[in-house]
């Protein structure tokens, strides 16, 4: 076993992979942007090394910077987490030929399933079935019209290198096509450096199902079930659970036994994600590959007790499967609420600032994994997530129950917007209890409106407590900073400050 880790991250995941090192006897090292100098997982780390100014090509892209911070700090290895570096092939092998230990698949396996043409060709190949659409990528509007003409209306441009929802476009007819051309290839050179693109047909009534495979040196492959991710916004998830309530038994064997030959086809290592796409009649479709921990992998390890990333730690060491996922049980139901600094209002468009009142639930059955504390910041630079919410039940009915009560008790206050009321009114409504969604249910069912109704429910009364002794301390703060506008005291009152609060919180 290594003695010493760098995780290559920030937020909830760092903090998530921290503890996976405490858990085996392992050093974490943490690295840290300017804008992260007080972020959770610098404090939580054995040490933390600065890696640059806060934009994340600077820091958190910066691979030469990540690789020398390892070697100072004498670390063995570099878990990437997700997102940044994650999936990028040259850092893999930058990694290796730097002496150290990349925790991750080969960067000839990322390699392959990163671009997604040539990830569709390899999974044909091997048995694995795709979705109609373009055999190689595409060189402009008249072709990917000949291939939409000859697949069908509507279909789905995509970027060759996407990936978290980037790059995406959905056209109808063919009046919308040129210039979503020009916005997919303009997108993907702006966020992958690579404007290539492709076309699929689009399946009606889709749903986004994963299935999680992990695979050690010896060649044992294996499946560990699915999740369900279909309720998304802009195509990026916001609620993950498993199993999914739409697969069947039967559903469940064939979907596993597919993932896992996927996985064999590039000779994977480590923890990555079969995604399919699945129509209303239950035919399935590989979707992509992605290779490294997913941000939903807490519902895995509820449902199993795998703990993934220890298992990527132990098999990146030379280790083998661990016992537990040789012949893994489905045991109860999970569900993941992705928690956001985002204004679900106006369009879930991000809206970070600072957290002066942080309260997470507890409770039976409910996990909290989280990147933040009272007091810190959620900068511009970086995706917005705070935590993420998990609850376990014996059946799905119980998983949802106890969703509704930690969201319930959930408290977040500050200069910032949160999606928390979002998730209150999903957990309440019909078809989402019923199971009956696809990846269109936020925007067929979602209106502002409905959150004014959500934010009455829970747990009010300890909810206000908590903000009008943020207030207080706000005032106690602004008093020790400025002189005194009256006798006695100083701005305005606590009552006043709660209010604004309140509002603030929605």
């Amino acid at each position: 076993m290594f003695k010493r880790i760098l995780i290559a991250n920030r937020g909830e995941i760092a903090v998530r992979i921290i503890r996976a090192c405490r858990d085996l006897g392992v050093q974490p090292v943490a690295v840290f942007s300017q804008a992260d100098r007080t972020a959770r997982h610098v404090r939580e780390a054995d040490l933390a090394v600065p890696i640059g100014p806060a934009p994340a090509a600077q820091s958190y892209l910066n691979s030469a910077a990540i690789i020398e911070a390892c070697r100072g700090a004498k670390a063995e290895a570099i878990h990437p987490g997700y997102g940044f570096l994650a999936e990028n092939p040259a850092f893999a092998r930058a990694v290796k030929q730097a002496g150290l230990v990349f925790i991750g698949p080969s960067a000839e396996a990322i390699e392959q399933m990163g671009d997604k043409v040539r990830a569709r060709g390899l999974m044909a190949a091997a048995g694995v079935p795709v979705v109609p659409g373009s055999p190689a990528t595409l060189d402009d509007s008249r072709q990917a019209l000949a291939l939409a003409r000859e697949v069908g209306f509507p279909v789905m441009l995509k970027a060759a290198a996407g990936g978290g929802g980037k790059g995406m476009r959905l056209i109808e007819q063919e009046a919308e096509l040129e210039a979503a051309v020009r916005a997919v290839a303009s997108e993907a050179r702006s966020a992958f450096g690579d404007g290539r693109f492709y076309l699929e047909k689009y399946l009606d009534c889709p749903r986004h199902i994963e299935v999680q495979v992990l695979a050690d040196a010896a060649g044992r492959t294996v499946h560990l079930f699915e999740r369900e991710c279909s309720i998304q916004r802009r195509h990026q998830k916001v609620v993950e659970e498993t199993p999914s309530p739409f697969v069947t038994p039967a559903m469940r064997r064939e979907m596993g036994e597919i993932a896992v030959r996927a996985a064999r086809a590039v000779n994977y290592l480590g923890a990555g994600t079969i995604e399919f796409l699945v129509d209303a009649r239950r035919n399935f479709y590989f979707l992509e590959m992605n290779t490294r921990i997913q941000v939903e992998h807490p519902v895995t390890e509820m449902v199993t007790g795998v703990d993934l990333v220890k298992a990527q730690i132990e098999i990146a060491a030379g280790g083998k499967l661990p016992a537990e996922a040789e012949h893994p049980v489905l045991n109860g139901w999970a569900l993941e609420c992705r928690i956001y600094a985002e204004d679900p209002a106006q369009g879930f468009t991000p809206a970070p600032g600072a957290i002066e009142v942080f309260r997470p639930p507890e409770g039976p059955g409910v996990r909290h994994d989280s990147g933040v504390y009272p007091g810190a910041e959620v900068p511009v630079y970086y995706d917005p997530i705070i935590s993420k919410l998990i609850t376990w039940g014996n059946s799905r009915a119980e998983a949802i129950g106890r969703m509704r009560r930690a969201l319930g008790e959930f408290t977040i206050a500050g200069r910032l917007a949160t999606n928390l009321d979002f998730h209150r009114w999903l957990m309440d409504h019909p078809r989402f209890i019923a199971g009956d969604f696809d990846t269109r249910f936020i925007a067929q069912e979602f209106k502002p409106a409905a959150l004014a109704r959500a934010a009455g429910g829970g747990d009010d009364e300890p909810r206000a407590a908590a903000l009008v002794a943020a207030a207080l301390a706000w005032q106690e703060a602004a008093a020790a900073r400025q002189p005194a506008t009256r006798a006695g005291g100083a701005g305005l009152s606590p009552w006043k400050m709660a209010a604004r609060t309140r509002l603030l919180r929605r």
